[in-house]
């Protein structure tokens, strides 16, 4: 298949594209107790296909091993689900949407991510779409990671703030940048699906 007529766009030029539109606050859950896990679930299952990352503490020290995901996010159209394992008593749910087939999670660069998940839950994930391999299959020869994907999609620009990548997901709590930053990226993740099915038609 022929790639889309679409040309990614260079750093410079994404740089002076418009913000792209992401999740406000309102529209971020944080899973703190069981009845909000089965809620999370519930309208997550009904979605069929979302967005998904993790988050981790980074290591700065040679050697040292994560002890991530610390933080993981799935996101429909509307809303984003932050759940957090080791504060919260998710981890059956958590892991439930993961190994579910029924539920299919797409994001970008999810190969360290299922590595981690892996090593601490001991599973490996099922109906996992990586976006980077679908754009390699619509003929891209260079990886599209999800800033690219959005300027070439939306013609918008995705920030990624790398003192918010490195910050301490492991936290007792997450600011408010933190958490738009992990909502916004499974958001965008699903955005992107929905406009390659589009292109794709």
């Amino acid at each position: 298949m022929n790639p889309p007529d679409i040309t990614p766009p260079q750093k410079t030029e994404i740089a002076a594209m418009e913000p792209f539109h992401g999740l406000t606050l309102e529209s971020v859950m944080v899973i703190t107790d069981d009845n909000q896990a089965a809620r999370a679930r519930d309208e997550l299952f009904s979605s069929a296909v979302v967005g998904f990352d993790t988050e981790s503490k980074p290591t700065f020290r040679k050697g040292q091993k994560s002890t991530g995901p610390h933080v993981f996010q799935f996101a429909t159209l509307e809303r984003a689900f932050i759940f957090r394992p080791h504060l919260s008593n998710s981890t059956d749910t958590i892991l439930e949407l993961l190994m579910s087939a029924r539920l299919t999670k797409v994001g970008f660069d999810l190969k360290g991510d299922l590595s981690q998940i892996s090593r601490r839950f001991g599973v490996q994930p099922d109906a996992v779409v990586d976006l980077g391999r679908s754009f390699r299959q619509l003929g891209y020869r260079n990886t599209i990671g999800a800033t690219t994907a959005v300027a070439m999609l939306f013609g918008r620009r995705l920030h990624k703030s790398k003192s918010i990548t490195t910050s301490n997901w492991a936290a007792d709590e997450l600011s408010e940048r933190q958490l738009l930053y992990a909502a916004n990226d499974a958001y965008a993740a699903i955005r992107v699906f929905h406009a390659l099915a589009e292109v794709g038609d």
